[in-house]
């Protein structure tokens, strides 16, 4: 029945005496009637102060995770601040490099990256790329015996390491499609592998154990598990990855950047590992960053269930409540500091009954079609795994700082769902 917890919005929030809420000096009900609903609104400042976090934390070893989300103004903003580029697919290579990002700024991840993507990483000169897998080795090195400049690459370890996050999102234990395993010698086997063949130069080794890992316990314990394999090896980069987690609804509190990189330093150097610390943040980057804005269509009460409250979105510009049972707060911008009594289910409008918004939301009392609903917390893994299920149309982002709103990313039209048809 509380108001939304302040901690939960962007860093230029400001509620008016009113209860409306401003976002780099925007109002998002206004927003939503300027550039319609759904509507992602990132906040600028936002982002450029976690990118700063991040470089201060971890130098030119940091690299925000593109998956978390991309599009040339995003790629644009983290390279002026300071940070590279993990992108984990040939697509988000391409919208980094037209962009204006430096290849040599650019990490490859992927656990099954095909001979075009390795080619192209290789034409561009991409800075790094993070070897999965013996057949990616086979591919790297057809290619440079075609001709292609040899690479410097990372060999992925999994370091068997179970981090308390959702199952579907852990990747350190030994039960994984990514990387090499440390306790069966494949990791072993592969660095030795790497270190022999001319086709590479091997400069470091990475792991990572997962997304949304709110125990920095878990990171140094991935600290503690490598040090034995990384220190003899003598190699000049360990990458530990991202993963850290965002506090997503009352109750929660997350690391900050700056914590996760002293609680790093402070367990590699006691580990005696003394090459360079690299990471890779895309949540703790991004997800806070924004908010998604909808406009509620449809208030139905079912006596002695439950009322559902539908959206103009849902699914398709959110998926993670569906596949994670990720859990949201509900707010409306036009009273930000009410209390809410009101229980709700938000749901989207997609024929699905699992379309959930945020499953056990709290509004106010008042809360009417017509409204402009708010869900905080959206700026990852929201519009980067967006859907045309049921041909809807993908939402706009808008970038906004001091005063000023720009669209980085257009809403598509109906016309733009006919663009790939034959």
């Amino acid at each position: 029945m509380t108001p939304l917890p302040r901690h939960l919005l962007p860093d230029t929030a400001e509620i008016s005496g009113g209860g409306r809420l401003s976002i780099g000096g925007r109002d998002l009900v206004e927003l939503a009637g300027e550039f319609g609903t759904p509507l992602f609104v990132y906040d600028e400042d936002h982002l450029r102060a976690r990118c700063r976090e991040a470089v201060a934390a971890f130098g030119d070893g940091a690299s925000y995770a593109a998956k978390a989300f991309l599009c040339r103004a995003m790629a644009r903003l983290v390279h002026e601040e300071g940070m590279g580029i993990d992108v984990a697919s040939g697509g988000e290579l391409h919208v980094a490099l037209a962009a204006g990002v430096p290849a040599a700024r650019l990490v490859l991840h992927g656990n099954n990256k095909s001979e075009a993507e390795l080619a192209r990483a290789l034409d561009v000169g991409v800075g790094r790329i993070v070897i999965d897998s013996d057949d990616e080795l086979d591919r790297i090195e057809a290619l440079v015996a075609a001709g292609a400049t040899p690479p410097q690459v990372l060999v992925r370890v999994t370091p068997g390491v179970e981090a308390h996050t959702h199952v579907y999102v852990m990747t350190g234990q030994a039960d994984s499609k990514f990387g090499f395993g440390l306790a069966s010698g494949a990791a072993a086997a592969a660095v030795a592998r790497a270190t022999a063949s001319p086709a590479v130069e091997l400069v470091g080794v990475h792991a990572h154990i997962g997304s949304n890992v709110f125990l920095l316990s878990s990171f140094t314990q991935a600290v503690d598990v490598l040090a034995d394999f990384v220190v003899p090896l003598g190699l000049p980069e360990l990458s530990l990855g991202g993963g850290l987690g965002v506090a997503y609804v009352e109750g929660e509190q997350a690391p900050s950047i700056t914590d996760w990189g002293a609680v790093l330093s402070k367990a590699c150097a006691e580990a005696g590992i003394t090459a360079r610390i690299s990471a890779e943040p895309g949540r703790a980057i991004s997800a806070g960053a924004a908010l998604t804005l909808y406009t509620v269509g449809t208030i139905k009460a079912l006596d002695g269930i439950r009322t559902y409250l539908a959206v103009d979105g849902g699914m398709s510009d959110n998926p993670r409540p569906v596949l994670y049972g990720s859990g949201y707060e509900a707010f409306l911008p036009r009273a930000t500091d009410a209390e809410r009594p009101r229980a709700v289910r938000v749901v989207g409008k997609h024929c699905e009954s699992g379309d959930v918004v945020v499953a056990d939301a709290r509004l106010p009392a008042d809360v009417a079609v017509g409204d402009v609903l708010a869900t905080p917390v959206t700026g990852a893994y929201g519009h980067s795994m967006a859907s045309n299920y049921n041909k809807v149309t993908r939402p706009a982002v808008v970038f906004v700082s001091g005063g000023d709103a720009r669209v980085v990313v257009r809403r598509e039209s109906l016309d733009d769902l006919l663009r790939l048809d034959s």
